[in-house]
């Protein structure tokens, strides 16, 4: 689309619009003098992150759409303010590299790597409260928001924890930068820390995937092709997402780009809308509709083929690759039933997107301990049905999102270094939702490679054996 049409496309939407349409999973702030001087200094600080970059991520994520990509979307379920720290984001980000190494490997392609990072810090609830021994309060809606102690204090939203998110955001996005060119991300590095994951004997079936990567890595090495003579091999383009839940903190955050005069949410390079939050005639639509990021929604179980057609010609009127993700979180065992109904609208629409598994959201549960939890069988189960389906469909897989961290934590049960409902107290520490940790999330990326591979071995086209 040129620059022009673009303009023709957003014409009729301004940055302050979705306060006119219905509004949900939003707090009600008390202080109205309190909220504006917020958003009026919000409105005075330069944006996270850069138009260019924007629009690189959506030229990549086009790629996604045709099958010459990957896209691994990760990171905490909503990040905390106490728990920030570089050693913690250091770790998600090593692992996230590591996961698409192992991606990498098995899909023959590039990975499109982006952190639920940066901004992740609003979270829409199933309740609006939540009752703790007989006391009742508004239920906890992010760092961004409200606070986690279980006071009638600590709930009451608070404008000002938006200047908290956006000096936490600018922070982190500093040090995914350098961690991005610095030389950490070298991918002789990433390789040797694979390796060490798969060097105990309960990790014995991924020692042949690390074995041909390493293999790889030595033959490249050989040939001469390393981080001194091949600059890509040290540096990786890294994007940051989160959910655009609260839209003042976007709103304020909302700048016209330079270069091309049309506007884009300087929040995180790609925003998503919830499932929760996708109602066609919503203000979170409304607000999405506008901006030129790439823009991810939620399909959950009660998404219907209507209204998402609907969406999709709000969200992408023009129909442009790259610019649409859709995220299918429908739960284990669900997948057949809803998935194939929505891949039959994309296509009588003829619509552009990328097909994203979030197996994350529909395999909630609570364990025998009275933890909330999820099991890594059961995500790998919607992993597995997700790429299934788009076999039998014809369709393209083409990315997954996970909650994960890089800490050891005991959140999520199973995996090769299995952990039982006995094991969750031991290292719970999420604010809302259970997140695989750096083991699961490697293990998983294994099997997602698995998955990968077979699926590049089917659609590789017969050779005919020739004499010489």
């Amino acid at each position: 689309m040129t620059q022009q049409t673009r303009k023709t496309a957003t014409q009729d939407w301004d940055k302050a619009g979705w306060r006119a349409y219905p509004r949900v999973q939003m707090p009600d702030y008390t202080d109205p003098a309190a909220l504006n001087g917020v958003e009026s200094q919000l409105r005075r600080y330069p944006p996270l992150v850069f138009a260019g970059e924007a629009r690189r991520l959506r030229a990549q994520l086009a790629d996604a759409a045709a099958g010459r990509a990957f896209l691994l979307q990760g990171g905490d379920c909503a990040e905390s303010f106490s728990e920030f720290s570089a050693d913690n984001l250091r770790d998600t980000f090593k692992v996230l590299l590591q996961m698409a190494v192992v991606l990498t490997w098995g899909a023959q392609m590039p990975v499109i790597k982006v952190g639920r990072m940066a901004g992740q810090f609003a979270k829409p609830r199933s309740a609006p409260t939540e009752v703790i021994d007989g006391v009742e309060l508004p239920s906890y809606r992010g760092d961004i928001i409200n606070g986690f102690d279980f006071t009638a204090e600590s709930r009451i939203p608070d404008p000002t924890r938006m200047l908290a998110a956006y000096t936490q955001a600018s922070a982190s996005l500093n040090l995914l930068r350098a961690f991005s060119t610095g030389g950490f991300a070298d991918m002789h590095r990433v390789q040797s820390w694979i390796a060490d994951f798969v060097g105990g004997d309960e990790a014995a079936r991924y020692r042949d995937i690390a074995g041909r990567i390493g293999d790889a890595m030595a033959f490249m090495q050989a040939a001469g092709v390393n981080s001194d003579t091949a600059h890509q091999l040290s540096k990786v383009d890294f994007y940051t997402s989160h959910e655009a839940l609260l839209l003042e903190y976007e709103e304020a955050l909302a700048r016209i780009d330079s270069t091309t005069g049309l506007p884009v949410a300087g929040s995180g390079h790609m925003i998503w809308i919830g499932d929760r939050t996708r109602q066609p005639d919503g203000a979170h639509v409304e607000f999405c509709r506008g901006v030129q990021n790439p823009i991810g929604l939620k399909c959950g179980p009660s998404t219907t083929a209507d209204d998402l057609k609907v969406l999709m010609a709000k969200l992408n009127p023009e129909n442009e690759a790259g610019r649409l993700t859709l995220i299918a979180r429908f739960g284990a065992g669900k997948v057949g039933d809803h998935l194939p109904r929505l891949i039959k609208a994309v296509q009588e629409e003829g619509a552009n997107v990328v097909w994203s598994c979030d197996p994350m959201h529909g395999n909630v549960i609570k364990s025998s301990t009275g933890y909330k939890t999820r099991a890594f069988d059961s995500i790998l189960s919607e992993v597995r049905e997700f790429f299934g389906v788009h076999k039998a469909e014809g369709t393209i897989p083409g990315g997954v999102h996970f909650e994960m961290t890089g800490k050891d934590v005991t959140e999520c049960t199973g995996g090769v270094r299995a952990v039982t409902d006995e094991d969750l107290s031991d290292r719970y520490h999420t604010a809302c939702d259970p997140r695989l940790n750096a083991s699961q999330s490697l293990e998983l990326a294994f099997l997602v490679a698995e998955e990968l591979r077979a699926r590049r071995e089917d659609a590789a086209p017969q050779r005919t054996a020739v004499a010489i």
